[in-house]
Protein backbone atom coordinates (compact mmCIF):
# COMPACT_ATOMS: atom_id res chain seq x y z
CA UNK A 1 0.00 0.00 0.00
CA UNK A 2 2.89 2.39 0.81
CA UNK A 3 3.81 1.69 -2.85
CA UNK A 4 0.82 2.68 -4.11
CA UNK A 5 0.97 5.43 -2.08
CA UNK A 6 4.11 6.71 -3.38
CA UNK A 7 3.09 6.26 -7.26
CA UNK A 8 0.18 8.34 -7.28
CA UNK A 9 1.87 12.05 -7.66
CA UNK A 10 2.75 10.17 -10.60
CA UNK A 11 -0.73 9.32 -11.92
CA UNK A 12 -2.41 12.41 -10.79
CA UNK A 13 0.40 14.23 -13.18
CA UNK A 14 0.05 12.36 -16.09
CA UNK A 15 -4.16 12.51 -15.84
CA UNK A 16 -3.57 15.81 -15.38
CA UNK A 17 -1.07 16.59 -18.40
CA UNK A 18 -2.46 14.05 -20.71
CA UNK A 19 1.23 12.56 -21.16
CA UNK A 20 3.77 10.55 -19.47
CA UNK A 21 6.60 12.86 -20.87
CA UNK A 22 4.91 16.25 -19.17
CA UNK A 23 4.45 14.60 -16.60
CA UNK A 24 8.08 13.62 -15.86
CA UNK A 25 9.09 17.20 -16.66
CA UNK A 26 7.03 18.58 -13.50
CA UNK A 27 8.37 15.64 -11.57
CA UNK A 28 11.53 15.85 -12.66
CA UNK A 29 11.14 12.11 -13.85
CA UNK A 30 12.04 10.55 -16.82
CA UNK A 31 8.88 9.34 -19.44
CA UNK A 32 9.95 5.85 -18.70
CA UNK A 33 9.97 6.24 -14.48
CA UNK A 34 6.29 7.86 -15.18
CA UNK A 35 4.86 4.28 -16.82
CA UNK A 36 6.75 2.53 -14.30
CA UNK A 37 4.64 3.69 -11.51
CA UNK A 38 1.39 3.71 -13.41
CA UNK A 39 2.43 0.37 -13.81
CA UNK A 40 2.80 -0.49 -10.30
CA UNK A 41 -0.85 0.65 -9.90
CA UNK A 42 -2.72 -0.57 -12.36
CA UNK A 43 -0.90 -4.21 -11.00
CA UNK A 44 -1.31 -3.49 -7.73
CA UNK A 45 -5.11 -2.70 -8.49
CA UNK A 46 -5.89 -5.17 -11.35
CA UNK A 47 -7.05 -2.64 -13.68
CA UNK A 48 -6.08 -0.75 -16.33
CA UNK A 49 -5.94 3.33 -15.92
CA UNK A 50 -5.16 4.46 -19.86
CA UNK A 51 -6.03 3.34 -23.02
CA UNK A 52 -1.98 4.44 -24.42
CA UNK A 53 -1.77 5.67 -27.86
CA UNK A 54 1.48 6.22 -29.88
CA UNK A 55 0.39 10.35 -29.30
CA UNK A 56 -1.43 10.13 -26.20
CA UNK A 57 -2.58 8.49 -22.76
CA UNK A 58 -6.38 8.55 -22.04
CA UNK A 59 -7.71 7.60 -19.23
CA UNK A 60 -10.22 4.35 -18.96
CA UNK A 61 -13.23 4.98 -17.08
CA UNK A 62 -11.61 2.97 -14.29
CA UNK A 63 -9.17 5.43 -14.19
CA UNK A 64 -11.24 8.66 -13.96
CA UNK A 65 -12.95 7.40 -10.89
CA UNK A 66 -9.22 6.31 -9.68
CA UNK A 67 -8.27 10.09 -10.51
CA UNK A 68 -11.43 11.71 -8.63
CA UNK A 69 -10.68 9.67 -5.63
CA UNK A 70 -6.70 10.30 -5.96
CA UNK A 71 -7.73 14.13 -5.82
CA UNK A 72 -9.76 14.20 -3.08
CA UNK A 73 -7.31 12.27 -1.14
CA UNK A 74 -4.58 14.98 -2.02
CA UNK A 75 -6.71 17.78 -0.91
CA UNK A 76 -7.62 16.33 2.52
CA UNK A 77 -3.99 15.24 3.04
CA UNK A 78 -2.75 18.75 2.00
CA UNK A 79 -5.69 20.17 4.77
CA UNK A 80 -4.78 18.40 7.33
CA UNK A 81 -1.09 18.53 6.99
CA UNK A 82 -2.05 22.62 7.10
CA UNK A 83 -4.22 22.15 10.01
CA UNK A 84 -1.41 20.80 11.71
CA UNK A 85 1.12 22.91 10.61
CA UNK A 86 -1.18 26.38 12.08
CA UNK A 87 -1.62 24.48 14.86
CA UNK A 88 2.23 24.39 15.39
CA UNK A 89 2.51 27.80 15.14
CA UNK A 90 -0.29 28.59 17.17
CA UNK A 91 0.73 29.30 20.58
CA UNK A 92 -2.18 27.53 22.75
CA UNK A 93 -2.51 24.45 25.20
CA UNK A 94 -0.90 24.03 28.74
CA UNK A 95 2.54 24.45 29.58
CA UNK A 96 3.53 22.74 32.51
CA UNK A 97 6.82 23.91 33.62
CA UNK A 98 8.94 22.35 36.96
CA UNK A 99 12.09 24.69 38.41
CA UNK A 100 13.87 25.11 41.79
CA UNK A 101 11.66 26.63 44.41
CA UNK A 102 14.00 30.12 44.47
CA UNK A 103 15.12 30.60 41.45
CA UNK A 104 12.01 29.96 39.66
CA UNK A 105 10.14 32.22 41.84
CA UNK A 106 12.59 34.74 41.16
CA UNK A 107 14.02 34.46 37.60
CA UNK A 108 11.80 32.21 35.72
CA UNK A 109 8.23 32.44 36.83
CA UNK A 110 8.15 36.24 35.91
CA UNK A 111 8.80 35.41 32.73
CA UNK A 112 6.58 32.83 31.46
CA UNK A 113 3.49 34.78 33.35
CA UNK A 114 4.49 37.36 30.94
CA UNK A 115 4.16 34.66 28.30
CA UNK A 116 0.55 33.95 29.39
CA UNK A 117 0.07 37.97 29.17
CA UNK A 118 0.98 37.87 25.25
CA UNK A 119 -0.80 34.59 24.57
CA UNK A 120 -4.45 34.07 25.47
CA UNK A 121 -4.75 30.71 25.05
CA UNK A 122 -1.52 29.47 26.46
CA UNK A 123 -2.00 28.19 30.21
CA UNK A 124 0.80 28.28 32.75
CA UNK A 125 1.07 25.31 34.95
CA UNK A 126 4.49 25.97 37.07
CA UNK A 127 5.93 23.68 39.60
CA UNK A 128 7.84 24.69 42.13
CA UNK A 129 10.39 22.02 43.71
CA UNK A 130 13.88 21.30 44.16
CA UNK A 131 13.64 17.71 43.89
CA UNK A 132 14.72 16.33 40.32
CA UNK A 133 11.49 15.19 38.01
CA UNK A 134 11.39 12.59 35.32
CA UNK A 135 9.54 15.17 32.61
CA UNK A 136 8.04 12.31 30.63
CA UNK A 137 6.85 10.06 33.53
CA UNK A 138 5.43 13.00 35.06
CA UNK A 139 3.61 14.95 32.23
CA UNK A 140 6.23 18.01 32.12
CA UNK A 141 6.74 20.09 28.77
CA UNK A 142 9.66 21.99 30.44
CA UNK A 143 12.64 21.46 33.09
CA UNK A 144 15.11 24.55 34.38
CA UNK A 145 17.56 22.75 36.05
CA UNK A 146 21.10 24.09 37.68
CA UNK A 147 24.78 22.35 38.02
CA UNK A 148 25.11 19.30 36.26
CA UNK A 149 22.54 17.52 33.94
CA UNK A 150 23.27 13.84 34.08
CA UNK A 151 22.11 11.44 31.65
CA UNK A 152 19.49 13.08 29.35
CA UNK A 153 18.70 10.22 26.74
CA UNK A 154 15.60 11.41 25.10
CA UNK A 155 15.83 14.91 26.26
CA UNK A 156 17.16 17.82 24.37
CA UNK A 157 18.46 20.87 26.50
CA UNK A 158 20.03 24.42 26.28
CA UNK A 159 22.07 26.46 28.88
CA UNK A 160 20.21 29.30 29.62
CA UNK A 161 22.15 31.14 31.88
CA UNK A 162 25.16 30.87 34.32
CA UNK A 163 25.68 31.93 38.32
CA UNK A 164 28.08 31.98 40.67
CA UNK A 165 27.82 30.61 44.01
CA UNK A 166 29.68 33.07 46.63
CA UNK A 167 31.25 33.14 50.28
CA UNK A 168 29.01 35.94 52.00
CA UNK A 169 28.44 37.45 56.17
CA UNK A 170 26.54 40.83 57.35
CA UNK A 171 28.02 43.37 58.38
CA UNK A 172 27.47 42.70 62.11
CA UNK A 173 29.03 39.54 61.98
CA UNK A 174 32.17 41.03 60.57
CA UNK A 175 32.12 43.65 63.19
CA UNK A 176 32.01 40.78 66.02
CA UNK A 177 34.97 37.90 64.73
CA UNK A 178 36.43 40.36 62.16
CA UNK A 179 37.37 39.79 57.95
CA UNK A 180 38.36 36.11 57.05
CA UNK A 181 41.68 36.69 54.93
CA UNK A 182 41.86 32.84 53.49
CA UNK A 183 39.83 29.73 53.45
CA UNK A 184 41.56 27.93 56.54
CA UNK A 185 39.49 30.78 58.80
CA UNK A 186 36.61 29.85 57.88
CA UNK A 187 36.72 27.32 60.91
CA UNK A 188 36.08 29.92 63.40
CA UNK A 189 32.93 30.96 62.06
CA UNK A 190 29.46 29.48 62.60
CA UNK A 191 28.56 28.38 58.37
CA UNK A 192 25.14 28.25 57.10
CA UNK A 193 24.29 25.41 55.24
CA UNK A 194 22.02 23.75 52.84
CA UNK A 195 20.80 20.38 53.80
CA UNK A 196 18.56 18.28 52.32
CA UNK A 197 18.14 14.91 52.56
CA UNK A 198 20.33 14.28 55.23
CA UNK A 199 22.77 15.40 53.66
CA UNK A 200 24.75 18.58 53.57
CA UNK A 201 26.94 20.02 50.04
CA UNK A 202 30.48 21.04 50.84
CA UNK A 203 31.35 24.30 49.74
CA UNK A 204 33.88 23.62 46.47
CA UNK A 205 36.47 26.06 45.76
CA UNK A 206 38.60 25.99 42.60
CA UNK A 207 42.38 25.29 43.20
CA UNK A 208 45.18 26.70 41.46
CA UNK A 209 45.77 23.06 39.85
CA UNK A 210 42.03 23.39 38.53
CA UNK A 211 40.71 20.87 41.40
CA UNK A 212 37.97 21.87 43.56
CA UNK A 213 39.07 21.88 47.39
CA UNK A 214 36.08 20.90 49.41
CA UNK A 215 35.50 22.24 53.32
CA UNK A 216 32.68 21.24 55.52
CA UNK A 217 32.50 24.13 57.76
CA UNK A 218 31.15 24.06 61.31
CA UNK A 219 27.67 24.18 61.61
CA UNK A 220 24.81 24.88 63.88
CA UNK A 221 22.31 25.98 61.18
CA UNK A 222 21.60 23.83 58.30
CA UNK A 223 17.99 24.46 56.07
CA UNK A 224 16.95 22.78 52.65
CA UNK A 225 15.54 26.36 51.68
CA UNK A 226 17.90 28.90 50.38
CA UNK A 227 15.96 31.67 51.63
CA UNK A 228 15.98 30.80 55.09
CA UNK A 229 20.04 30.78 54.61
CA UNK A 230 19.29 33.92 53.07
CA UNK A 231 17.53 35.21 56.28
CA UNK A 232 20.06 33.74 58.34
CA UNK A 233 23.20 35.34 56.66
CA UNK A 234 21.82 38.65 57.06
CA UNK A 235 20.84 38.54 60.26
CA UNK A 236 24.28 37.88 61.20
CA UNK A 237 23.87 34.21 62.28
CA UNK A 238 26.97 32.84 60.38
CA UNK A 239 28.32 32.92 56.93
CA UNK A 240 26.93 31.23 53.83
CA UNK A 241 27.69 30.59 50.83
CA UNK A 242 25.02 31.26 48.38
CA UNK A 243 24.12 31.69 44.64
CA UNK A 244 25.07 35.34 42.94
CA UNK A 245 21.64 35.39 42.29
CA UNK A 246 19.80 35.05 45.30
CA UNK A 247 22.17 37.67 46.96
CA UNK A 248 22.47 40.42 44.83
CA UNK A 249 20.46 43.26 46.67
CA UNK A 250 21.63 42.03 49.84
CA UNK A 251 25.01 42.62 48.49
CA UNK A 252 23.79 46.07 46.57
CA UNK A 253 22.59 47.34 49.40
CA UNK A 254 25.36 46.37 51.95
CA UNK A 255 22.58 43.70 53.53
CA UNK A 256 25.65 41.60 53.36
CA UNK A 257 29.83 41.78 51.77
CA UNK A 258 31.39 39.01 50.04
CA UNK A 259 34.07 37.30 51.98
CA UNK A 260 37.60 37.13 50.03
CA UNK A 261 36.37 38.67 46.66
CA UNK A 262 40.11 37.58 45.71
CA UNK A 263 38.98 33.93 45.34
CA UNK A 264 37.57 32.56 42.07
CA UNK A 265 34.01 31.52 42.85
CA UNK A 266 32.48 28.32 41.65
CA UNK A 267 29.93 28.91 38.61
CA UNK A 268 27.19 26.35 37.68
CA UNK A 269 25.24 26.41 34.09
CA UNK A 270 21.57 26.69 34.23
CA UNK A 271 19.89 24.15 31.73
CA UNK A 272 16.28 23.70 30.14
CA UNK A 273 15.66 20.43 29.51
CA UNK A 274 12.77 18.95 27.19
CA UNK A 275 11.50 15.94 25.42
CA UNK A 276 13.29 15.29 21.99
CA UNK A 277 10.58 15.48 19.40
CA UNK A 278 10.34 16.29 15.72
CA UNK A 279 8.02 18.62 16.26
CA UNK A 280 8.19 20.85 18.85
CA UNK A 281 4.59 22.59 20.27
CA UNK A 282 4.33 26.32 19.99
CA UNK A 283 4.10 26.88 23.02
CA UNK A 284 7.46 25.18 24.22
CA UNK A 285 8.64 27.23 21.03
CA UNK A 286 8.07 30.36 22.68
CA UNK A 287 8.91 29.22 26.34
CA UNK A 288 12.46 28.01 25.43
CA UNK A 289 12.69 31.59 23.10
CA UNK A 290 12.27 33.35 26.07
CA UNK A 291 14.06 32.00 28.73
CA UNK A 292 17.42 32.39 25.85
CA UNK A 293 16.25 35.97 25.42
CA UNK A 294 16.46 36.56 29.24
CA UNK A 295 20.15 34.65 28.83
CA UNK A 296 21.44 37.00 26.47
CA UNK A 297 20.38 40.29 28.08
CA UNK A 298 21.95 39.12 31.36
CA UNK A 299 24.94 38.78 29.84
CA UNK A 300 24.85 42.50 28.69
CA UNK A 301 24.84 43.32 32.27
CA UNK A 302 28.14 43.31 34.63
CA UNK A 303 27.26 40.15 37.22
CA UNK A 304 27.07 41.03 40.72
CA UNK A 305 29.48 39.06 41.59
CA UNK A 306 32.41 38.47 39.63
Amino acid sequence: MIDLFNDVPAFVAAAEAGSFSAAGRQLHLSRSAVGKAIARIEARLGVRLFNRTTRAQLLTDEGRAFLARCVRATAELREGAALLEAGRRSVHGVLRVTMPVLYGRLKVAPLLLRLADEYPELTIELDLRDRRVSLVEEGFDLAIRSGSIGTTVGLSSRVVGRHATVLCAAPSLLERLGMPSSLDELGRYDALVYHRDGWSEPWAFPGEDGRMQLIEPPSRTRAADLGILLDAAVSGRGIAWLPDWLIEDALGTGRLLRLLPDLPARHHDIHLLWATATVVPARLQVAIAALTAAKEQAETALPCAP
